[in-house]
Parts: structure tokens; C-alpha cells; sequence
């Protein structure tokens, strides 16, 4: 299946319902614009709503609650479940919830035992169960969710323990899942690592006060924003010197770890992946919030403008992969009275697709990739010339063949019916410029940066490892 080929509202906005057996509360979901609802069930309690929902424009996503489940296999009620839910419309599924949490999510004598190395106790009986879970809602025409992990610092650790056990005992059988309607279930709770740019200054971060949901110039891409870059030059999401076990904590980390390695090991195109909790967290109830020091703080009041702002950048400027966010959660949102609440109300939610505020590019640019890129381009940046990157990665070239060019206006000219991938090498003081103009404002275009960071034996060392390798991007 491709991305456009999936059934959901089109809408980003979610939430995530208070629990099971509680009651909905439609006098919330319409005015706040809901286009995903996720729903944790104890029984059936929620089928009779699932046609309402649907016809009120908001898709809802179901797990069946069972206490510690650890990595227990399907019984015959939790299936019967899934196919009356299936019956009512429903049609994303998930089994299991942050497998990698000891506490709550596994019994108590197991606890002590559950680790990302421990294959024959933990990843096998994971891994298994839930392949047949997954054939199971295939069955059904249904999309099952591959299980979010909590963002720990071992969470890549841990999609790369589940991957390569599929990968190296499944691979096919994996794969014909992945072709039939998988997508990845995420919990990217995004801490501060987020800003809007002042008007004109596209490596100023805006103050809490001076922030405006309905406006431009929002960057949720940690770890490659420009802040990131600045701070910790080549920060990724898998391990680097900076972040040893990988760097989970962003927008869209854990769906963009997914999606490399679903290329990468199963040559998969990407899949959607769908934040079915999470959202600007911690919640400002009482007081501001700064985690990481490096990006502004975040207020009640401002917490709701960047809570506008991030769905608006989801359906304009993000992954085409990245569907959405169930905020976590309804009661806590409701209950604290929360700005965001009222933002969300007042201000009109952006179409999934669309183009950032200001920039008309109807019907120009390449469209999304499937597959290998129609074109594939070498852009270099400021204080970098061809001569220099046919001296230092001739045998990059000579495998791979890309353009090579010190431009980036070549992309307009590229038709929707054509894709295009950019491997953009360049200073980290300019990372910002070539990340506006390319991945900003092209949001298909696949986008593989490289820094330059003051060694450019660096950057010819990382292209003749990708050449022994026969890897083309990072």
C-alpha cells in the first residue's frame, strides 16, 4: 500500500480518550477539530461509537486494555473484539503498549528479566504473538500498528532489537504485512524541542510570548533542526558520538527510525506512522517547562499556540509519512483547562497536504517518494564547490551518478510525477538555509543531510563508507 491509499480523516489533530469504560464526550472532539481519536478499551464499550465518530470526520484507533500483558498471545476474546470493532467501521488496531517498560506493562515476576537483549524471553514471544496479531487484523482489511515504544534511551535500541528479529527469522512474512496495510504506532512526546522562528531570522527562536500558532516558521524536526545541529553537529536519531544509544525524543524520531530501517532491511517505502499519544509534554499545568536548555521554555498560553502550530506543521511541512497525534490526554486537557483546548477550537486546522502559509506551489515540485527518487541531487553549501566534492568523493559519484550543483531553484522546475532526493552537504552555520529551502518548502522531497563540520575529511569519509556499503543515503 502507498501512503494515499490508507482511510483516515485526513486531519493530524488527535486525541487520546481518558480510558476505558469512560464515557465520550462529543461536546469536545467537534469544536476542537479532532481528526483521530484513540481509543483504549476494556471490552465493546466504544463500538456503537466508532460509526459515529466516523461520521463525525475523526478516525478512531482501538486497543483492547489488558493489564501487564507482557507478551501475551491472542485469546479468542481480544480477537472477537478486534472483528466486532472491524464490523463498526474501525479500522487501525494496535496490540501491545510500550513493551519496553518493565512496569506496567509486563507481569511482575517478569520484570526484572525484560531487556532488548533478551531475545529468547522477551523479543522472540514479542515478536511472534505479534505477527499473528498483525495477519489477523490483515484478514480483517484492517491496518495493524507495529507497538510504540516509550521514548527511553534505549527505544531505538529496542525498534532495532524487534526489527532485526523480524528481519533475520521473518523477513518475507514481514514483509507482506508491511505491504498490506502496516503503520507504525509512535508516543513522541516532544519535550521543548520545538520553536518558531522570529519573522526574518531563521536561527532566532522566538520568545514564549511572541509565539503564534496560525503563523509560520515552526521547527519540529529535532534532532535536525538547526538548534540541534548548532549544539551537537551530526545529532541523529540512531547512535552518535553525541547520543550513544540514538536520540528518541522529537516529533518525528521514532517514525523516521522506522521508516530508515524498513528501507533499509526490507526495502519497504515509507509507511505511516501516527503518534497515538504524546504531543508538548510535560503539561504546563502550574508552571513552565524548559528540559533541554537550548530551546525557549514553554508557558500554559504559549503551550497552546505551539500545540496549533505543530498540527498545522504536520499537515504542511512534515513527512508525508507523519498522519497525526492523539494528545495525552482528554481528562488532563479538560480537567486543567488547558489553552490549547481553546486554540484548538478557535483555530481552523490546516488540510492535510497543504502548503505552508504564503508559498503557492500548487501543481509544481516532484512528489513523493516511492521506492528510489526519479533524480537523486548533491547540494552543496556555502564555501563548498563541485571541484572539491569530485576531488573527495569521486568514487560516490562513480557508483551512484547524482547531480551535483551549488543550487537549489532546479527543484520548482520538477514536475509532481517525477520524485527527487537531495543530499545536502554542507557548514553547520548553514544547515538552516538549505534546510528552509529545500526541506521546508518541498516537503516530498527526500532529504539527506550531511554536515561539514569544519573536517572535510569527515564528510569524505562518511561517502566512501556509503559507497562500500552500496548505501546512496544516510
Amino acid at each position: 500500500m502507498r501512503l494515499t491509499e490508507y482511510q483516515w480523516s485526513r486531519n493530524p489533530r488527535g486525541l487520546h480518550n481518558e480510558g476505558a469504560y469512560k464515557p465520550l464526550r462529543y461536546e469536545y472532539y467537534t469544536p476542537m477539530q479532532l481528526g483521530w481519536l484513540k481509543l483504549v478499551c476494556g471490552g465493546g464499550e466504544f463500538i456503537p461509537d466508532c460509526p459515529r465518530l466516523l461520521a463525525s470526520g475523526i478516525t478512531p484507533v482501538i486497543r483492547v486494555y489488558r493489564a501487564a500483558p507482557g507478551a501475551e498471545p491472542v485469546d479468542e476474546g481480544v480477537r472477537q473484539l478486534w472483528e466486532r470493532y472491524r464490523a463498526a467501521g474501525a479500522l487501525w488496531f494496535e496490540f501491545y503498549n510500550e513493551p519496553n517498560l518493565p512496569d506496567p506493562e509486563w507481569p511482575g515476576e517478569q520484570r526484572a528479566r525484560v531487556d532488548y537483549r533478551n531475545i529468547d524471553e522477551v523479543i522472540r514471544p514479542l515478536c511472534e504473538n505479534w505477527l499473528h496479531f498483525a495477519e489477523i487484523i490483515i484478514g480483517l482489511n484492517a491496518y495493524p500498528g507495529f507497538p510504540a515504544l516509550a521514548e527511553t534511551d534505549t527505544a531505538v535500541l529496542w525498534l532495532d532489537a524487534l526489527l532485526s528479529y523480524l528481519r533475520d527469522n521473518h523477513r518475507e512474512r514481514f514483509r507482506a504485512i508491511a505491504q498490506r496495510g502496516l503503520w507504525a504506532s509512535v508516543h513522541p512526546y516532544t519535550l521543548n524541542h520545538f520553536y518558531q522562528e522570529m519573522p526574518g531570522q531563521p536561527s532566532v527562536p522566538r520568545p514564549p510570548e511572541l509565539q503564534r500558532g496560525d503563523e509560520g516558521g515552526w521547527h519540529f524536526e529535532y534532532p535536525f533542526d538547526p538548534i540541534a545541529q548548532a549544539v551537537h553537529p551530526g545529532r541523529d536519531v540512531f547512535p552518535t558520538p553525541a547520543a550513544p544509544n540514538g536520540d528518541p525524543n522529537g516529533l518525528t524520531a521514532m517514525g523516521y527510525a522506522f521508516n530508515q530501517r524498513m528501507k533499509q532491511w526490507f526495502d519497504i517505502d515509507p509507511l505511516p506512522a501516527l503518534g497515538t499519544e504524546g504531543g508538548i509534554y510535560p503539561l504546563p499545568i502550574h508552571e513552565a517547562h524548559q528540559p533541554d536548555p537550548h530551546y525557549p521554555p514553554y508557558t500554559r498560553t504559549s503551550h497552546g499556540e505551539a500545540t496549533v502550530g505543530m498540527f498545522n506543521w504536520i499537515a504542511t511541512t512534515g513527512p508525508t509519512w507523519l498522519f497525526g497525534v492523539c494528545l495525552w490526554k482528554e481528562d488532563e486537557y479538560f480537567n486543567h483547562q488547558l489553552p490549547a483546548v481553546g486554540r484548538m477550537t478557535q483555530t481552523p486546522q490546516l488540510a492535510y497536504g497543504a502548503y505552508p502559509p504564503g508559498v503557492n506551489l500548487a501543481g509544481r515540485g516532484p512528489g513523493p517518494v516511492h521506492g528510489e527518487p526519479t533524480h537523486h541531487a548533491v547540494v552543496l553549501g556555502p564555501g563548498l564547490d563541485t571541484r572539491w566534492f569530485f576531488d573527495t568523493a569521486r568514487a560516490y559519484w562513480n557508483l551512484f551518478r547524482p547531480i551535483v550543483t551549488t543550487r537549489w531553484d532546479f527543484i520548482e522546475h520538477i514536475p509532481y510525477s517525477q520524485s527527487l532526493a537531495v543530499t545536502a552537504i554542507t557548514p553547520p552555520e548553514s544547515a538552516h538555509i538549505l534546510t528552509d529551502q529545500i526541506q521546508r518548502r518541498w516537503p516530498n522531497v527526500l532529504f539527506d543531510l550531511v554536515l561539514a563540520n569544519g573536517d572535510l575529511q569527515y564528510v569524505s569519509d562518511l561517502l566512501a563508507a556509503r559507497v562500500r556499503s552500496n548505501r546512496r543515503f544516510g
